[in-house]
């Protein structure tokens, strides 16, 4: 990414990222797919648990953010061996904090639905639903940082591979654990995370064996695997503001749930199906984003800041001109994409007016993603997370409230009025949180790559040894100075 024409070099990063991440998307819609065959209960749970499940695995976005930012721009300044060291502290730190997450997530598992808001047999379903997803935690992490590391050494296609083959399988297994006529007897909502589960530890092991096979583009080395507190630090510096992101937005996303349940399961699964559908603007503008990331952290590493910025703006403008017209798309033909997922006739009515409201604004939601991973390509994480905080806490939520409730003097009396207020404070988000990234990204603060600190260092060290070295030389009776 730091040589040719940006366009084509960009275009062969990203496409295999979009690939991948639509067949990641096929995860969700193949389960939704299923589920609907089960239920309005079950499409419900696991509307409300999709949110709530990206809550802890949200945190997986602060390694993939720092992964990617460090190794990217070791690898664009030339640094390769440090590029591998930091993937195994990766890995080590994806291991620790996934095992404790998945082990808490476990044991709270019911107060935490109830908390949402579900109630009988969405309750059930959902508690079953989230079981094995906090199981798949730790396989999910490590997939992540697989990606990342492939990714900073710019090769994306081997991870799509891989999303394609475990996507595969999680389709073909769903329905029979879904459905009635598979021999587990149809465990619904439970069902599909079992076959997700399955899928993820089986991407997980091959992931983790290419690593350490090094033939990939970068490698693995099992003796890396002993803790070097310098590289912790630096990953969770760089990337805890990236997990502070997802945090924000998974918080975020779980209250809308709640926010919207509080309509009753037809619009919860609505809702559902909707984010669904509205999951593939996240696909391609989280994969362009993706892409710029990298193409950003090398070209920083290679100190050429004005390439960095071509690449992030053609990414953005090619992303939202995709978005523009599968918004249209779906917008043209809203309930032919409900219809694909469930056949009850009132939560179709209910998404072709969600999907009208939204859909025009794919775009703007798509723009700002990409935005975010120029960002965290340069290692600007803080920022990132910042433009996540206003486009939900300030932008989004609040609206939310004040469209859909009626709020009394006590702010926790509210009354539910009109669903439609939700999906405009959606839109409303999109184009003002798009507006405010683009201005700050103008603003150039990101241009100076984050192991500049490291280069500095290493010159002052390289500094005080030649300055012993002369002085030792010249200083009658003393050795000189050797390493």
């Amino acid at each position: 990414m730091t040589t040719g024409a940006v366009t084509p070099r960009l275009f062969k990063l990203a496409w295999p990222l979009v690939a991948g991440n639509l067949l990641q998307t096929a995860y969700n819609l193949a389960d939704m797919f299923w589920v609907g065959r089960v239920s309005a209960e079950a499409v419900a749970a696991v509307s409300l648990m999709f949110p709530t499940a990206y809550l802890f695995i949200s945190v997986a976005m602060g390694l993939t953010a720092s992964t990617n930012a460090i190794v990217s721009q070791h690898i664009g300044a030339g640094n390769e061996r440090r590029a591998e060291r930091t993937v195994a502290q990766s890995v080590l730190l994806a291991v620790a904090v996934a095992v404790a997450l998945g082990l808490f997530g476990f044991l709270v598992r019911e107060p935490l639905v109830a908390l949402i808001g579900a109630e009988g047999a969405v309750f059930d379903a959902a508690v079953a639903y989230i079981e094995f997803v906090f199981l798949a935690i730790p396989f999910t992490f490590l997939f992540f940082v697989f990606r990342s590391s492939l990714r900073a050494a710019g090769d994306t296609k081997t991870a799509m591979w891989l999303v394609g083959a475990s996507a595969g399988l999680n389709i073909v297994i769903d329905p029979v654990f879904i459905l009635d006529w598979g021999p587990f007897l149809g465990l619904g909502a439970q069902g599909a995370a079992i076959a997700t589960f399955i899928s993820r530890a089986i991407a997980a092991a091959i992931g983790l064996y290419i690593l350490v096979d090094g033939g990939w583009g970068i490698r693995l080395r099992v003796g890396d695997l002993t803790p070097d507190w310098g590289i912790l630090r630096r990953l969770v510096d760089v990337g805890y503001p990236a997990t502070l992101d997802g945090l924000t937005r998974s918080l975020a996303a779980v209250t809308f749930a709640a926010l919207v349940a509080r309509f009753g399961a037809v619009a919860t699964a609505a809702y559902g199906i909707g984010i669904r559908l509205m999951s593939v603007s996240w696909t391609v503008s989280g994969a362009v984003g993706q892409a710029a990331a990298t193409g950003v952290g090398q070209n920083l590493g290679a100190d050429q800041p004005d390439r960095a910025a071509d690449v992030t703006w053609t990414a953005t403008a090619g992303a939202m001109a995709v978005l523009f017209a599968a918004g249209g798309l779906v917008y043209a033909f809203p309930a032919i994409a409900m219809g694909v997922f469930i056949g009850d006739q009132a939560v179709i009515d209910a998404g072709v007016t969600l999907l009208r409201i939204i859909a025009p604004f794919w775009a703007f939601f798509g723009g700002l993603m990409v935005v975010q991973g120029a960002f965290r390509g340069a290692g600007r994480t803080k920022v990132a997370f910042v433009l996540s905080l206003l486009s939900r806490w300030v932008f989004r939520v609040p609206v939310a409230v004040f469209l859909a409730y009626a709020v009394a003097l006590d702010p926790l009396a509210v009354t539910p009025v009109d669903v439609n207020g939700l999906w405009w404070a959606m839109a409303a988000s999109a184009i003002a949180s798009f507006v405010v990234g683009v201005v700050w990204f103008r603003r150039g603060g990101w241009r100076e790559a984050v192991i500049e600190d490291e280069r500095e260092r290493e010159g002052e060290s390289e500094g005080r040894a030649v300055d012993d070295a002369v002085a030792g030389d010249g200083v009658e009776g003393e050795e000189p100075v050797t390493d």
